[in-house]
């Protein structure tokens, strides 16, 4: 098996020894949450991004070398492997450049040139292609045979120029240079489509486009590419043209006479007609993939942020899902975010029963001791939100407005249905708002999170590379803050390091008829979970209550050992290590080291017994919107709002303020000193303070400032943001028709 520790080492900055050691522990089935976690001492401490890239980066050279053992094998069995273009394949770092040298090997269709070649045109193609001087026309009037279907002398220097054409588009070294072209000085145009003028209005900033291709941000790219495949713009990526033709003269126009001369003419044929239509393909795809990176990573960031959103912990909730002319569905939930009741009001427009909805709201909350009441922020969410705080409620009951996009995805999905199949969609996505509440992580991992509403051009990008990149967000998220074995959902099981959806469907199922678990050893009863599974599992799933404290910590059994020596040294028990802060501090960590354990694991169990199952997520705080302002048209240029951070984008951010439509801080107006990076600004959630700039109602547009004098002039001496241009328009008005809200 090929070592690919040095390589991946260096690149990554990391030691190969680790790397190695690392690739081993992925290889025996190892997940990154475990790796990173509870294997530091073989991997020098990676955290989990490295231990990602040491996976990526290993399977994508696995690739490499398996596509490069197929092409070795072909062109061998074609009789055309010289040890040279061996070693040079073997050399060959990318699959663009492995590529490159087996494209004049590769099997093809029928093409000009190898026409010309079944006509014996061949043998005059190699002597123009020495440039020596001779009689060009005398000689290839010996080519003329209309036997072979070569007429004429222009017919056989065509076909020669074709054969040469082709011996130039093959060229590995050519196509390099050129590629570096196109990267270099490739141009991105874009133009509208004729007779498409009305239907490609929203695409209007890019009916005439130009930007270098170094340059263009990717959701600019993406929104170019996405009004070319709805059919409204035509779209190019060139250098000038004579630059192109240029190094290929350089590179292989050697003479100044007639043989040289239909040389040139085959070098201009060959860029234009192949390697120019062939390199912009080329080039499109590996934009479009540096562009789907920087959206996928920007949706990963986003996905991340909301996942860890502060959870408001265990509390009786009252949830509504807020509407006009069908209601409000009303659901009363237990500490768990057990459906205990559920009915629906009618205090909005038209039906306006603000009398009987708020007496069935004092009802419930009285009947079902409600401690807070999470209120959904789609349509009628202000008004509904406004009539609940109007009731005169006991003041330590929360009212909290809930992120709801992607609630009716879950109230039609197959996990709603599983478990609420008895009742109505809008009750299912009432329940889901009171849950987002209690513990947004482990309610919306039961959501697709594309339709949570925090991307950029995710139905746009690859598919495949989004939902490997969001998985492992949200495997990340599940099992940093750990899950309880006994209350977790299927979904939130299905996440947990080394279980997967058989596996965490036979754990709830064995906890429906046995009951729930006492203890982690308990996991071993259940079907099909082998101690690979338990070894990786183990150590991310709570016992709350268990006899064990450490069944309730992170601490791994594997290491339930070292820790009851602990304690039998200092002459107490585990719960008072637990317990007593001056007995874990008098522990002599590196009496406990071995070949396998070191200090950095023994440093972390320390810090789990101080505080054994602790949640990392923040405290939970409640949030207003303005009792200002509820509907765009109450916002007036100038007013200073609170609002909240609800999607991040490479141009800027989106942020709630109340008014059912979310507004854009562009990234020249995120701060009063330069951003090149909105994440780096703002945090998805993030509770902030914005000037309204301008409000358009008609298309539904709210530009923002988070600047301490967004009207002023830029202070001497402060570098400013990129200003906002025209071509940012379209990014943003596709993103606030991409964004779901339900």
């Amino acid at each position: 098996m090929i070592n690919y520790a040095n390589k991946i080492a260096e690149e990554l900055s990391l030691k190969p020894h680790f790397v190695e050691k690392t690739i081993q522990l992925l290889d025996e089935g190892g997940t990154v949450p475990f790796i990173s976690r509870y294997r530091k001492e073989v991997t020098g401490s990676m955290d989990e991004v490295q231990v990602a890239d040491v996976r990526d980066r290993v399977t994508q050279l696995r690739e490499i070398d398996k596509r490069r053992e197929a092409i070795l094998k072909s062109i061998d069995e074609q009789g055309k492997l010289t040890p040279e273009l061996e070693r040079k394949i073997r050399e060959v770092e990318t699959m663009t450049s492995l590529e490159d040298l087996y494209l004049p090997y590769k099997p093809k269709r029928k093409t000009r040139a190898s026409v010309a070649k079944e006509r014996g045109l061949e043998p005059l193609a190699t002597m123009l292609w020495t440039q020596q001087s001779f009689d060009v026309i005398n000689k290839a009037q010996t080519f003329v045979n209309k036997e072979k279907e070569v007429a004429s002398v222009e017919e056989a220097l065509q076909g020669a120029r074709d054969i040469m054409a082709e011996w130039v588009s093959e060229d590995a070294e050519i196509r390099k240079k050129i590629r570096k072209l196109f990267l270099a000085e490739g141009i991105v145009k874009s133009k509208l489509l004729k007779s498409k003028e009305a239907e490609a209005a929203k695409y209007k900033d890019y009916f005439e486009w130009e930007e270098p291709l170094k340059a263009i941000p990717s959701h600019r790219l993406l929104a170019i590419r996405r009004g070319e495949k709805e059919g409204f713009l035509s779209m190019e990526i060139q250098p000038p043209e004579e630059s192109g033709i240029d190094i290929i003269r350089r590179q292989l126009l050697k003479s100044n006479n007639e043989a040289s001369d239909q040389v040139d003419l085959s070098l201009v044929d060959a860029y234009k007609r192949l390697i120019k239509p062939s390199m912009e393909t080329e080039v499109r795809l590996s934009s479009k993939k540096k562009a789907d990176q920087d959206a996928i990573h920007v949706f990963a960031e986003n996905l991340k942020q909301l996942l860890m959103a502060p959870p408001l912990g265990q509390k009786s909730i009252l949830a509504i899902d807020p509407g006009f002319r069908t209601g409000c569905k009303v659901v009363c939930l237990d500490k768990q975010g057990k459906l205990l009741y559920h009915t629906a009001i009618y205090p909005n427009e038209p039906q306006k029963d603000i009398s009987g909805a708020g007496s069935k709201i004092k009802e419930l909350v009285t009947t079902y001791q409600v401690e807070a009441i999470a209120i959904g922020n789609g349509t009628a969410g202000r008004e509904t939100e406004q009539f609940v705080k109007g009731l005169g409620l006991p003041s330590d009951i929360l009212v909290v407005q809930v992120n709801e996009s992607g609630a009716s995805i879950y109230s039609a999905s197959e996990a709603a249905r599983e478990e609420f199949g008895d009742y109505d969609l809008t009750v299912r996505g009432a329940v889901s708002i009171g849950r987002r509440m209690l513990d947004p992580l482990a309610e919306l991992v039961k959501i697709d999170p594309k339709s949570i509403g925090v991307g950029q051009y995710q139905h746009d990008v690859d598919q495949l590379h989004l939902k490997e990149s969001l998985d492992d967000v949200v495997m990340s998220c599940v099992n940093h803050v750990g899950v309880e074995l006994n209350t977790a959902s299927k979904q939130l099981l299905t996440y947990v390091s080394g279980l997967g959806p058989q596996l965490a469907e036979n754990i709830v199922n064995h906890r429906n008829q046995v009951g729930p678990f006492k203890k982690r050893d308990d996991l071993k009863a259940i079907p099909r979970l082998g101690d690979k599974a338990f070894e990786q599992a183990a150590g991310f799933l709570r016992i709350n209550g268990a006899a064990n404290v450490l069944d309730q910590s992170a601490v791994h059994p594997e290491r339930y050992e070292t820790v009851n020596q602990m304690a039998k040294d200092l002459g107490c028990n585990v719960k008072d290590l637990v317990k007593d802060d001056h007995l874990r501090k008098s522990i002599n960590l590196n009496k406990y080291i071995t070949d396998n354990l070191g200090l950095p694991t023994l440093r972390d169990i320390i810090e789990e017994l101080a505080k054994p199952g602790r949640d990392p997520r923040a405290a939970f705080e409640v949030f207003s919107f303005s009792d200002q302002v509820h509907e765009m048209s109450d916002l007036k240029t100038g007013m200073k709002l609170p609002g909240i951070v609800t999607n991040i984008t490479k141009f800027g951010a989106f942020v709630d303020i109340g008014v059912h439509q979310d507004g854009l801080v562009h990234i020249s107006h995120l701060s009063d000193g330069f951003v090149s990076d909105p994440a780096s600004t703002v945090k998805l959630q993030q509770k902030v303070q914005v000037t309204v700039m301008e409000v358009d109602v008609q298309r539904k547009r709210i530009s923002l400032s988070m600047k301490s004098d967004p009207f002023g002039k830029p202070k001497p001496g402060k570098k400013q943001s990129e200003p906002e241009n025209d071509g940012d328009l379209q990014a943003k008005l596709a993103m606030l028709k991409g964004k779901f809200k339900s």
